[in-house]
């Protein structure tokens, strides 16, 4: 087993989203997935291993496996292009979200992702605009995803965020949203999923599969910058595709690899 730490969706130490890999033989049982997970305490932990010319990869925040994860994916790429020196350009992983096919670019990695789609529901919601301290203009949903439009980026910015009042709500995943002021990006967000055990998740890339879809059929445009604007920060690069895909484009930092003493 080797293991490190990544800062994703960033070139800069301690900005992005910080994920732990993890290079397996063969799979663990359950319970040291969970255990790991927990005891590296970051948003998310990847579990990668060969399998029949193909990665089995599983992400794990530290209360709960999850079913897609982006940075924890752009994270495992990095391991395996930078510090495995995996032969090929293309890499393909078996997950609980699908066949997901992740491809150096330039300087960039590019992961093909399933594209998020959100039906409109009512703006009426007492919790969120008491959570944002005003009226929504739109509230999407997707299951028990919740993609919510406020009116500036300041209001992303500045929202100081009650986890209380979204544990309560019916939701579980929640993704603000607004146009951005910055004209360096298209749009601004901020993503906070606590009944997971991550109250605030810096840079997401599930996220942007949902962003892409909705912010791309507002402004018209099939290439889109996006800025989650945690206090770490992160830039996600989003390209639609014509399939019900979207490209998802990052870079990381390796910041440690861990002395695993315990096996």
């Amino acid at each position: 087993m080797r293991l490190f730490t990544v800062d994703a969706f960033t070139n800069i130490p301690f900005k992005g989203n910080p994920a732990g890999v993890c290079i397996l033989d063969k799979a663990l049982n359950e319970t040291d997935y969970h255990a790991i997970a927990q005891e590296m305490n970051l948003p998310a932990t990847a579990f990668v291993y060969e399998e029949n010319g193909k990665y089995r990869l599983r992400w794990f925040t530290p209360t709960s496996e999850i079913g897609l994860c982006g940075h924890g994916t752009l994270a495992t790429a990095k391991i395996l292009f930078e510090k495995l020196n995996v032969s090929t350009d293309v890499l393909e992983f078996n997950t609980k979200g699908g066949l997901l096919t992740v491809k150096r670019k330039g300087s960039q990695i590019e992961m093909d992702f399933p594209i998020g789609k959100t039906q409109p529901e009512d703006t009426n919601d007492t919790q969120l605009e008491t959570f944002l301290g005003e009226k929504p203009i739109a509230i999407h949903g997707d299951g028990d995803l919740c993609l919510v439009e406020v009116k500036s980026s300041e209001t992303i910015k500045n929202l100081n965020p009650k986890f209380d009042l979204l544990l309560k709500h019916a939701k579980k995943k929640f993704i603000i949203t607004a146009m951005s002021s910055d004209d360096a990006y298209d749009f601004i967000s901020r993503v906070f999923v606590p009944d997971f055990g991550v109250d605030e998740d810096p840079v997401t890339g599930s996220a942007h599969c949902y962003l892409a879809n909705y912010w791309s059929e507002k402004l018209s445009k099939n290439t889109l910058i996006g800025y989650q604007a945690s206090k770490r920060g992160g830039i996600v690069e989003c390209e639609i595709l014509g399939n019900n895909r979207v490209l998802l484009r990052g870079d990381c930092v390796i910041m440690a690899e861990l002395l695993v003493e315990w096996e």
